[in-house]
């Protein structure tokens, strides 16, 4: 690995180039948040709501498809640079969609971008921060990320409420001034240089990647805890849209996406608890959170207030918070110290996405067989619980 890759790694942890970070990734983590609104409002419009667990699938693929090249990609280049082209595929998207591509294929695009900006987002900040700074960083970063989430659902659905063309206008102006904070971010060391612009040997690459993780007990840890979080998180927000009018009577896209919101609060306070409590070295106390998930899943299913559903999905959120992110972290170390950050990123990026679409896939074909929305997430809770009970078999049974 180039030396010069560990440069600065003791400055402060608000440094001028991680407030560049943070402002860039909260803009593009807003428009993409309210982008998906935005699109499931226009098929909601276009009487095609059937068609929406499809846009989550379609968003998520890249990541699968794409994992073997963009960590090679993200590690072989100064990583303000992806963030800038990644920032710039997205609002291809958005564009797509202003301009009447149908809103699967917008957003596919926009995964695309999601893609190619996931590995280098997370990667940066192994070259900013030493491991003492490390979970804080992800913290902060995280934090952004969902305090964006909470405001891009919010501003989504209020928009497409009053006007599909002002939101969507709104989303393209968004990745246009996370582009320009992307400029401001100083140009890095490249990790690791790529030595061959083959597919077909990228691919072999990227499966060594993937061996050398899974041989690794922290980083496949790692994998299977962050991958079964988001993978919930995706799909519990397209099933917020399914239960709202079910369980809680009310048809708008407001409330729905508020109440993602709600879950978004939750995993701010979550993330700013791990940052306070968890360190590399007490990694298992994140443990906790990731108990508590399925309970509170399951108890959604049961809910017909709104109020209680707030207090149960801020819950939710943070427990996901103090899961998450620390598993992030060690993640991050794990693939900074082997493969590189950005390769570890891309691997963890295929694990996640792989899930979502799994879980997604999931959902649609138990709504295709009918099943109502309640049963969908009492069977979702069950499905988390049994995922956290293995990963805290995997690590608790090694210690002892």
């Amino acid at each position: 690995m180039n030396d010069a890759a560990h440069a600065g790694t003791d400055r402060p942890l608000l440094s001028r180039p991680m407030l560049a970070l943070l402002g860039a990734q909260f803009l593009s983590a807003f428009a993409d948040n309210a982008l998906l609104i935005v699109a499931i409002a226009t098929l909601k419009a276009q009487a095609d709501a059937g068609q929406v667990p499809w846009l989550q699938i379609a968003f998520v693929a890249p990541f699968i498809l794409l994992a073997p090249f963009v960590g090679l990609i993200a590690d072989a280049q100064p990583k303000g640079r992806v963030l800038l082209i990644g920032n710039g595929i997205k609002l291809i998207g958005a564009l797509g969609l202003l301009t009447g591509l149908p809103p699967v294929i917008a957003y596919g695009i926009a995964g695309i971008g999601a893609a190619v900006y996931s590995p280098a987002k997370y990667g940066i900040l192994t070259q900013l921060f030493g491991p003492g700074k490390l979970v804080r960083a992800n913290g902060l970063l995280e934090g952004s990320t969902i305090v964006a989430i909470l405001v891009g659902v919010f501003v989504g659905g209020q928009l497409s409420d009053a006007s599909l063309s002002l939101a969507l206008n709104v989303v393209i102006g968004l990745f246009v001034f996370a582009a320009l904070l992307n400029l401001l971010i100083p140009r890095l060391p490249i990790e690791r240089a790529l030595h061959t612009t083959d597919p077909a040997q990228l691919a072999r690459e990227f499966g060594d990647n993937l061996r050398v993780l899974h041989g690794n007990h922290d980083a496949r840890d790692s994998l299977i805890a962050t991958g079964t979080f988001w993978g919930m998180g995706a799909t519990l927000r397209l099933m917020l849209f399914a239960w709202v009018p079910v369980a809680l009577g009310i048809p708008d896209n407001g409330t729905p996406a508020n109440l993602m919101g709600a879950v978004s609060i939750g995993i701010v306070a979550g993330a700013a608890l791990a940052g306070l409590w968890v360190t590399l070295a007490t990694v298992n106390r994140a443990l906790i959170g990731g108990f508590l998930l399925g309970p509170l899943v399951m108890g959604l299913a049961l809910i017909g207030d709104i109020g209680l559903a707030v207090g149960v999905l801020v819950a939710l959120g943070a427990a996901g918070g103090l899961f998450v992110v620390p598993m992030n972290a060690l993640l991050q170390e794990q693939g900074h110290h082997s493969i590189g950050a950005g390769r570890a990123l891309a691997v963890q990026n295929f694990w996640e996405n792989a899930a979502m679409m799994g879980f997604v896939g999931l959902y649609l074909f138990l709504t295709q067989l009918g099943l109502p929305i309640q049963a969908s997430l009492f069977l979702f809770g069950a499905f988390l619980l049994a995922a956290v009970s293995l990963v805290s078999w995997l690590r608790l049974g090694r210690r002892g």
